[in-house]
């Protein structure tokens, strides 16, 4: 929708368009902007599986129109998680980005220690938490 130029009697108003016009363009903005959604989900145990299923749940957060973050995707690419110094690594690279994101989302029923883990840095970091179970349907903690 334009800004008319005009106010309500016809007459030439641009301090009312050039605000409005600014008003309307910060609402596009916002619609636009996808928030960053740390993904926490199981990595150790059945790797495959587990992996699988964290691409499932970084696909479901992007439906819901957010943009996810799954360090236990990005990380084990190039480091060993099987390394207790690779994985303390990788905890804090994934440690850091939490702290980029809006909001933490877990997912599944059972929660590993890695998990329990990233879920007190995030309540340190008084970051919103929200639960899903592994068919991404959100729960109440």
């Amino acid at each position: 929708m334009d800004i008319s130029n005009f106010n309500y009697e016809g007459y030439p108003d641009p301090t009312a368009h050039q605000a409005l016009s600014l008003i309307q363009k910060k609402e596009r903005a916002i619609k636009a902007y996808k928030q960053l959604t740390y993904i926490c989900s199981p990595y150790a145990g059945n790797i495959d599986a587990n992996v699988k299923a964290a691409k499932r749940y970084s696909r479901y957060a992007i439906e819901k129109g957010v943009i996810p973050i799954a360090p236990h995707l990005l990380f084990p690419q190039f480091l060993d998680d099987a390394n207790p110094d690779g994985r303390q690594l990788g905890l804090a690279f994934g440690n850091k980005l939490m702290a980029k994101c809006e909001e933490v989302w877990v997912f599944g029923s059972d929660i590993s220690e890695g998990m329990a883990a990233e879920i007190m840095k995030a309540k340190v970091k008084c970051k919103p938490i929200r639960y899903f179970t592994k068919d991404c349907e959100e729960v109440q903690k």
